[in-house]
């Protein structure tokens, strides 16, 4: 099993230690790349796949750890575009 797959995994539990960094190797594994931030952009981030669709969070601080609302939210999103089978 590969780390990202492992990774996957993990991300599909909704853990409550989930940090950034591994929140932004899953955001790519499903083809998005963080779009850059303006002068104001302050801790949100948006993040945009091959067909301009825009997801927007918010970067924890001060720590790094995500929270489960923000992996559901992720989960929903990918079912709803298809990067996901629903259950």
């Amino acid at each position: 099993m590969s780390q990202i797959e492992k990774l996957l995994g993990r991300f599909f539990t909704k853990p409550r230690d989930f940090t950034w960094k591994e929140l932004i190797s899953v955001l790519e594994s499903f083809g998005y790349r963080e779009l850059p931030s303006g002068k104001t952009g302050g801790s949100r981030r948006k993040f945009a796949d091959s067909e301009k669709r825009i997801i927007s969070l918010h970067k924890p601080h001060p720590g790094q750890i995500v929270k489960v609302y923000v992996i559901e939210q992720l989960i929903a999103n990918f079912k709803e575009n298809g990067k996901i089978k629903n259950d």
